[in-house]
């Protein structure tokens, strides 16, 4: 009976939305091509497996002591397996690389390889998930302040082979997968207080980037991720927005947008059209801030929804990669992967709906009350009605349900942890 009401609201909305020009059925086939990228910290709060008893360090923090967390690799497939089956479509994995199986031995990050991988490539291949990548600079004793930025030579070289190191796993999972593996670079890099020799760290960060791309590989993707500020580096972030917008700009690498690195009253969704005329491709990392970069779950609210479309308006979804980037360990972890996936999801299903060609021919008329009325009338479109018929195409839980089955997977297995 709810199959055939599931069925019956979808029809209603395929007339409402062709009323407007809008093809239902070509918009459920552009999302189903959408893959995002799961982030594996979610499982267990960014800890990894180099050193599970480690402190997180380098601006990174999670808040919260939800039971249940990953504790080993078994545990956080078994979690990401689960997440994966109450999400619609086919997705990929995002991995740090402190997230290697490393067999019960510590191996430090200038001495990772390929074989520290395999068996992710290889579990990944059985759930029909492509890999992504990241490089780690933060939680360890050569972190400090600086990493690719470091004055200190010694430290500068460590950091270097360990991004050289992370860009060459990826070229494997690239080849093993069949599809670029997009890799990461993230540094914590910056000052608590005042600096007074700001250019020396960019010029040395410009130098450490120079001799870590200078290998080129087909095989995967470099994007280079910016930030506003961190914890503990305040007054002064050495990879800051400018700073890598002019570096992939000039060398064509991809500019990784962060929704919770930036001041919160800009406009993430602006950026994209910029960017999308001097940069091959783009990388978003979707979270929410609250105040800052809290990375708070992903809900869907009115920054992800407009990031959605202006993607969708430049018809862009080929050139933009999604990945999600939050870690809540105040509540159930895996229920945070189904609720920002989901909500993200729901986000470029509007955009995909939106009655593009009708607002461009008002716009090109100078039709500006009708453009600005017929985007307040799309917003009560019946796009809810579509979304439960994607959930029910991919056989997915449809609405709430899946929050008993996630409710159940607690009581089974998480909370006996």
């Amino acid at each position: 009976m709810k199959d055939e009401l599931i069925k019956k609201a979808y029809d209603i909305a395929v007339e409402r939305y062709a009323a407007v020009g809008v093809d239902v059925n070509k918009a459920l086939e552009d999302l189903q091509k959408i893959s995002l990228s799961l982030h594996c910290w979610q499982a267990d709060d960014v800890t990894g497996f180099e050193n599970p008893d480690g402190q997180l360090s380098g601006g990174i923090q999670a808040t919260g002591n939800y039971p249940g967390k990953a504790r080993n690799i078994e545990e956080l497939r078994a979690d990401i397996k689960k997440a994966a089956s109450y999400i619609p479509g086919t997705h990929r994995l995002n991995l740090h690389a402190i997230y290697g199986d490393f067999g019960g031995k510590f191996v430090d990050r200038d001495q990772i390889e390929p074989k520290h991988f395999q068996s992710w490539m290889e579990w990944a291949k059985e759930q029909n998930m492509k890999l992504d990548f990241n490089s780690s600079s933060f939680s360890h004793p050569k972190s400090g302040s600086l990493t690719l930025a470091n004055p200190d030579k010694e430290i500068r070289d460590f950091w270097i082979e360990h991004t050289k190191r992370s860009r060459a796993i990826s070229e494997e999972m690239g080849k093993f997968q069949g599809s670029p593996c997009v890799m990461n670079l993230w540094i914590h890099d910056g000052s608590k207080d005042q600096t007074v020799n700001r250019l020396k760290y960019r010029e040395l960060l410009k130098d450490s980037l120079d001799e870590i791309f200078a290998t080129k590989y087909d095989n995967m993707k470099d994007c280079i991720e910016a930030k506003l500020f961190g914890i503990g580096a305040e007054s002064y972030t050495v990879g800051s927005y400018d700073f890598y917008l002019g570096y992939g700009a000039k060398n064509n690498k991809i500019v990784t947008l962060d929704t919770g690195h930036f001041h919160l009253t800009e406009s993430i969704a602006d950026k994209i059209s910029s960017l999308l005329l001097f940069t091959p491709e783009i990388m978003l990392h979707v979270s929410r801030p609250i105040r800052w970069d809290s990375d708070h779950v992903t809900i869907m609210n009115d920054d992800t929804l407009d990031l959605a479309k202006e993607i969708v308006r430049c018809n862009a979804l080929d050139r933009v990669n999604i990945g999600l980037d939050y870690f809540d360990a105040s509540i159930n972890r895996i229920g945070a992967y189904v609720i920002g996936s989901r909500a993200t999801q729901k986000c470029f299903m509007q955009a995909l709906l939106e009655p593009i060609a009708k607002l461009r021919e008002y716009e090109a008329n100078g039709q500006f009350f009708e453009r600005l009325a017929l985007l307040e009338e799309a917003k009560s479109l019946p796009w809810n009605a579509v979304w439960d018929m994607f959930c029910l195409q991919n056989n997915v839980p449809v609405g709430e349900e899946f929050i008993a089955e996630i409710q159940k997977y607690e009581a089974d297995v998480t909370i006996k942890r």
